[in-house]
């Protein structure tokens, strides 16, 4: 790519750059730059939300520049406080490393292996003495961070905020030094915390990085961001089925938004696919690429032939999947609940999820609707689950040993 096309393609799906100045004169230095984005490890598997940063950092990569995916080992014990309305539980360290782990094998899915360092924050902040630390927290001021919207909210609702949330926007901003970053990377929400981080670089005598926002993807219901709290989310280590099913269920404008920020397709292909449509195409048959495009790139191509053809049937003929891949799960004597069954199989993100599911007439076993929420089934029967018209599993059901 010639300059120009360099710009246009690192603009593709960004909110803001803060200062397209500052990015344009480091990109005609020549020099591979120092790109980071952080993801504390919070839960154990990423969904199409998260990857929205994975793939910026993939477009920097492919132009030749250094990608770290920071895992926020440190930071996670804090507990990021952005957007909350109260001060969020900090995770253990067991619960971190078994989180980071997951996160190391699903990013290979987007980033190149080869080229990519993942590295942990625990790193240099574990290292800080306590006199750094004071003088890390000196180069801020609390009126400053209490200019942060969440915060300011909060303060003024008389709600608590706790003196180690403070701490959070500093030890993310010192990654940045400690890294010696000349582009971060975040979501909409990161905005203050990422702007920290260029502070302190002038702080410490760096050139302050570029700071880089994305937007924060909907989810399939299209109105809240994803996220599996919400039941709006699609996963990346989900089934090929139920990953096309949802794909295949937002909404057509939404699809548009998704091929911006998901797609590893050229502006040029997706414009030509919006002319398509203006047309007269049927907006299915665009979106299968899409959701082709997708289960392609977490499962195989084999896996997203079989996905599409399986919705095909589903939607046509409202029939079964026939190569549902079979799921044993191990219950008590007393057998287990069907939500509890749904969550399992991965079904439904939560039991309460599940049983909105069944409360709306959305469950059913066997091809039978499912109406009552405390059913129990046992071990030594083998079942097909279906959530709605798309998403479905084939469970055995053994006892525990």
């Amino acid at each position: 790519m010639n300059f120009d096309e360099q710009i246009a393609e690192l603009h593709r799906g960004t909110s803001e750059v803060l200062t397209d100045a500052d990015l344009a004169k480091k990109l005609r230095r020549g020099t591979p730059l120092e790109v980071k984005a952080g993801f504390d490890p919070t839960a154990p598997d990423l969904h199409l939300g998260h990857t929205v940063l994975l793939n910026k950092m993939r477009q920097f990569q492919k132009l030749g520049h250094h990608v770290t995916f920071l895992i926020g080992d440190f930071t996670g014990m804090i507990g990021d406080p952005s957007g909350r309305n109260a001060t969020r539980p900090a995770l253990t360290p067991e619960e971190i490393q078994a989180n980071a782990h997951t996160y190391e094998a699903q990013v290979f899915k987007i980033l190149d292996r080869e080229r990519t360092r993942i590295d942990f924050n625990s790193r240099w902040l574990g290292k800080l003495t306590s006199t750094e630390m004071v003088k890390l927290t000196a180069h801020y001021t609390v009126a400053r961070m209490l200019e942060r919207d969440d915060f300011a909210k909060r303060y003024k609702a008389g709600q608590p905020i706790s003196i180690h949330e403070f701490l959070y926007p500093l030890a993310q901003g010192y990654d940045s030094v400690a890294m010696k970053a000349d582009v971060e990377l975040g979501g909409t929400d990161q905005k203050f915390n990422l702007l920290v981080g260029r502070s302190l670089q002038e702080a410490y005598g760096q050139e302050p990085q570029v700071v880089i926002t994305t937007p924060l993807l909907e989810g399939t219901d299209g109105v809240n961001k994803m996220s599996k709290s919400l039941g709006n989310y699609i996963g990346i280590t989900e089934e090929p089925d139920s990953m096309f099913g949802k794909l295949m269920s937002i909404s057509d404008e939404l699809m548009w938004r998704y091929f911006e920020l998901l797609s590893f397709r050229a502006l040029p292909e997706i414009a030509a696919l919006r002319r398509s449509a203006d047309e007269g195409r049927n907006p299915r048959d665009i979106k299968f690429e899409l959701a082709r495009e997708l289960v392609e790139r977490f499962h195989d191509a084999a896996a997203a032939t079989r996905a599409q053809k399986n919705f095909t049937a589903r939607v046509s003929e409202k029939a079964v999947p026939q190569d549902l891949p079979l799921k044993v799960i191990r219950v008590e004597a007393a057998g287990l609940r069907v939500a509890n069954l749904l969550k399992e199989a991965g079904l439904a993100a939560s039991t309460s999820e599940a049983n909105r599911k069944i409360e709306e007439g959305a469950v059913k076993i066997d091809g039978t609707k499912v109406t009552d929420r405390s059913l129990t089934l046992s071990a030594g029967a083998e079942h097909v689950f279906q959530v709605g018209s798309r998403r479905f599993a084939r469970l055995k059901l053994e006892a525990k040993s």
